[in-house]
């Protein structure tokens, strides 16, 4: 039985139809990947199943008791703590809290009690925590206040309540924007395990290719769907695009020889009879479209001018802001030929670099050199908060080049898509992979000799995607990228750099190396924390030479963040016990008292022993969750 059916859905916006009769179901546990060119409706396709928006015709049907879970436009804000943001996110969990704190019913006092340990309500903290950290955010940052961060880390805290749900159908709209690799990565784990169903848009060919086993394809208002991932999906589609020209092809001939026949014979009286029922038959040869695509998506970069080596080095240089260093000690050099890609999490100085390199913030201590006639290209998403939304992107680049001529202005615009009716809208009705390609544009004005490119793929469709990648290969000058999508940062960097530590160091590998290695860190990281935990054993650690107070002090830090949600799974479960005791009591004052048995109501005797009874099941369970979580915390802290 389908989870979620659409059936000949229609969806217009401002007069514009985006869906067009289309129909698409889902099964249970079935992941999909929902793709389409910028503008074709996939975000709103959404925000329709989750009932947000009225439907202008056809139907939307989730199965009866089926659980639905999304990440909320608006990012979440407030003084709670993280962890308590996400756990707050399970409505159920929150509600039945509650109400076990403020119900007087014994009978439903045990109901909810029972609902509890049926929707592992008091697991809930570890997993909120589990995912939290997955997605970058150590036991301190899951302490702090959710305004305290930025709108991209806030974005993050939203999306882990929706993973935290498990809910039977997720949707996420292009859930890597706010994402670095290293949490790209834990996402696409976490959804190839997850057991639901899911609807994700993205242009991330990596995480549609390991993470969704069919493609749902919009264009021009249909949906097809194709199994498999994104690289299967291109394989079926230019074969079947092969194949629908090649049938176009000889439709075409097998009409021009008919209508040849008729032009030919149709006056002569002889022929008049074979040339009309030609006629007949070419009237009802089926019509076969060739496979026109729409414009393709072209990209290209000015060619720099020639720079003598080295392009630019930095030798001990140290940056930050205020008195607070983020990167010291840096020693680097590039030349015209890089093509480097900042790997590490995010807030570890990736894009701090990057403003050094491109002269919006000085360097502390050091000495950074470059050649007096580089020039230099910098993309970062925050400058589309910097765009005049009132403008066009030719207002823009009047501005930017006051010299140029408007044949230059607008070819310059056309190097990345926008056309001329593009070029004369105002930014405010640009989607975000059009303004992306306007900062592009912008950013790329000068002919740079180096490109520093911070997310630039955040709202570019897979077609600007690749059209990026084709640009960046034919660019004669050099690049500096951070981005979250591996598969953009394989094609076109042939140098890593990781940002880590406080400092720049190369890393020697490939993409599927540094995947490896981030797993075998990770390893090692979880196998330190339980040897320093269990202590010495006689091994060859053990007989280490003893550390300094300051590791020491660092050491026991870890370790108290490792075991924090132990404690508060201890905590937790001690306050249940508490409440339930302190309910037992009551239920046992009322059977002690002699008069329920002279003049009370039989019904309610029963009612207070099938509480009690209740009562007594759900101690005991929590008791021995109690119990193995004591036991597991006294081992690790011996």
């Amino acid at each position: 039985m389908s989870l979620l059916t659409i059936t000949d859905l229609t969806l217009r916006i401002a007069g514009r139809t985006l869906l067009d009769n289309a129909s698409l179901s889902v099964d249970p546990g079935r992941k999909i990947g929902l793709i389409g060119r910028n503008g074709a409706g996939k975000s709103t396709l959404l925000a329709a199943i989750a009932g947000d928006i009225a439907l202008d015709g056809g139907s939307i049907t989730l199965s009866a008791r089926a659980t639905m879970g999304r990440v909320k436009q608006e990012t979440p804000s407030g003084e709670a703590s993280l962890i308590d943001t996400v756990l707050e996110g399970d409505l159920e969990r929150t509600r039945l809290l509650q109400e076990s704190e403020t119900a007087t019913d014994p009978a439903r006092i045990a109901d909810v009690h029972e609902r509890l340990i049926a929707i592992d309500a008091y697991t809930a903290p570890a997993r909120a925590g589990s995912i939290l950290a997955g997605l970058g955010f150590d036991q301190d940052a899951q302490l702090r206040p959710v305004s305290s961060f930025s709108g991209g880390w806030r974005m993050r805290v939203g999306l882990a309540t929706a993973l935290f749900l498990n809910p039977d159908l997720l949707l996420l709209d292009e859930p890597t924007n706010h994402l670095d690799i290293e949490a790209t990565l834990w996402l696409e784990s976490w959804l190839s395990k997850f057991s639901g169903a899911a609807v994700i848009v993205s242009h991330d060919r990596s995480l549609l290719d390991n993470t969704v086993n069919a493609i749902a394809h919009l264009d021009k208002g249909k949906l097809s769907l194709t199994p498999g991932g994104y690289d299967n999906f291109v394989r079926i589609r230019t074969e079947q695009a092969l194949q629908q020209n090649r049938a176009a092809e000889r439709m075409a001939a097998q009409r021009a020889h008919m209508q040849s026949f008729v032009d030919r014979f149709r006056a002569k009286a002889t022929k008049a009879r074979q040339a009309q029922a030609r006629l007949k038959a070419l009237e009802r040869l089926p019509q076969i479209d060739s496979v026109v695509e729409d414009t393709p998506t072209r990209f290209s970069f000015p060619e720099p001018q020639p720079l003598p080596p080295p392009m630019l080095s930095l030798n001990k240089v140290s940056i930050g802001y205020g008195d607070h260093v983020v990167l010291k000690n840096l020693t680097l050099r590039m030349d015209l030929d890089d093509r480097i890609a900042l790997l590490g999490q995010n807030g570890r100085g990736k894009s701090t670099f990057a403003k050094l390199l491109a002269g919006r913030l000085e360097a502390m201590a050091g000495t950074y050199t470059h050649s007096p006639k580089l020039k230099i290209g910098y993309f970062a998403q925050h400058q589309a908060d910097e765009l005049v939304l009132s403008d066009t992107p030719i207002d823009h680049m009047s501005r930017a080049m006051p010299d140029a001529v408007p044949a230059v202005i607008r070819a310059q615009l056309a190097r990345f898509g926008l056309d001329a009716d593009r070029a004369e809208t105002r930014v405010s009705e640009l989607s975000g992979g059009e303004k992306a390609r306007l900062l592009l544009s912008l950013s790329t004005r000068e002919a740079p000799h180096l490109l520093i490119l911070d997310e630039p793929t955040n709202h570019l469709d897979l077609d600007a995607r690749d059209a990026l990648i084709r640009a960046l290969s034919e660019f004669e000058g050099a690049v500096i990228l951070i981005s979250h999508d591996s598969h953009l940062v394989e094609s076109v960097a042939d140098r890593f750099w990781l940002v880590e530590d406080g400092t720049i160091s190369s890393f020697d590998g490939d993409m599927a190396e540094y995947r490896a290695w981030l797993l075998e860190r990770a390893r090692r990281a979880r196998a330190e924390n339980n040897e320093r935990s269990k202590g010495g054993d006689g091994s060859r650690e053990s007989q280490s030479p003893r550390p300094s107070s300051a590791q020491a002090r660092a050491d026991r830090k870890e370790q108290t963040r490792a075991l924090a949600p132990l404690r508060r799974k201890i905590r937790d479960a001690e306050d249940k016990l508490a409440k339930i005791e302190k309910e037992k009591q009551k239920i046992e004052a009322k059977l002690a008292d002699p008069n329920l048995y002279h003049s009370g109501d039989p019904g309610e005797i029963t009612s207070l022993n099938v509480h009690l009874a209740a009562l007594n099941a759900t101690q005991g369970t929590i008791e021995e969750a109690w119990l193995e979580a004591q036991a597991e915390l006294e081992d690790a802290s011996q």
